[in-house]
């Protein structure tokens, strides 16, 4: 870590997200509450947000994404019939512990083995409230990544994939191989990921380039979430980040005003700008869907 970048590796956003987890559950009308996230964050973590430029104006985004998603995981667990939730880089997200989700729910946290092994330790004393398995895997390697997948999918009926934070750290060609790989386990029904516009990504690097240096931001597909398409995923359900912040009441400043005046925007530009980033329920298709 040099003092011009507070993050020294990709597994540092891992802090970082944390932290902003701990600032939401301090607030009287917390959208979720996450005790252990400032343990888990811990005086590193405290850092990261101390010196990344404008981190606590941008603890928004972070926040909403989390939110959402646990709405949607709780969906696919109660109503839907996922039996298993495969975390990929899973960093210190502590859902396992705190979602109400059934026991018998199979939950499995992927990530680095040095993150895995700091997590365990720091959660040696917490019940997780379902059955909870720590899977130490580089999701970069290929042959490592196919063989996690395979043991998974041999034993799951149905199974909802998230990849929160993951996939804007890794390089097209990565994200595709991944996306492949998971589609090749026919159990693998659900994929919820976060997705961001090029015109976002420029956005960001202006203010956090030289601190993301060690972790830049990589993945920005031109065409959204079409990408997945010739992988064998579909979106079935956008979540917009920025309309999903004015409903949970989490915004930036002034975002009624923003929302008020890109109505006069041409309909294509409104789209463009509710698609900057988003949280989004990709679904697997079948082999016969994708060649048809």
């Amino acid at each position: 870590m040099t003092a011009s970048s507070p993050i020294s590796h990709v597994s540092d956003t891992a802090r970082w997200v944390a932290m902003y987890r701990a600032m939401e559950t301090d607030r009287p009308d917390a959208l979720f509450r996450d005790p252990l996230a400032r343990k888990l964050a811990a005086e590193r973590g405290e850092d990261i947000l101390r010196r990344l430029p404008k981190a606590r104006q941008m603890a928004w985004p972070m926040i909403v994404r989390t939110a959402v998603m646990d709405e949607i995981i709780l969906r696919a667990v109660h109503r839907q019939g996922a039996d298993t939730v495969v975390n990929l880089a899973a960093g210190l997200d502590a859902r396992a512990y705190r979602l109400p989700v059934p026991p018998s729910i199979r939950w499995i946290d992927v990530d680095l083995p040095d993150i895995q092994a700091y997590k365990k330790n720091a959660l040696s004393g917490e019940r997780p409230v379902c059955a909870l398995e720590y899977a130490s895997a580089d999701l970069t390697d290929t042959a490592a990544r196919r063989a996690l997948f395979g043991r998974i999918g041999a034993s799951t009926k149905c199974a909802l994939v998230i990849a929160e934070g993951l996939l804007v750290y890794l390089r097209p060609e990565q994200v595709g191989d991944l996306a492949t790989d998971l589609h090749a386990q026919a159990p693998f029904r659900w994929w919820l990921i976060d997705i961001a516009s090029p015109r976002l990504i420029k956005m960001l690097e202006r203010t956090w380039g030289r601190s993301l240096q060690n972790a830049p931001f990589l993945f920005a597909p031109a065409e959204g979430t079409r990408f997945f398409e010739p992988h064998g995923w579909k979106e079935i359900e956008f979540r917009p980040i920025f309309e999903e912040s004015i409903r949970l009441k989490r915004s930036m400043k002034f975002a009624r005003f923003w929302r008020w005046l890109g109505r006069f925007y041409p309909k294509r530009m409104q789209e463009k700008f509710r698609r900057m980033s988003g949280v989004v329920v990709l679904e697997r298709r079948s082999e016969a869907r994708r060649e048809g």
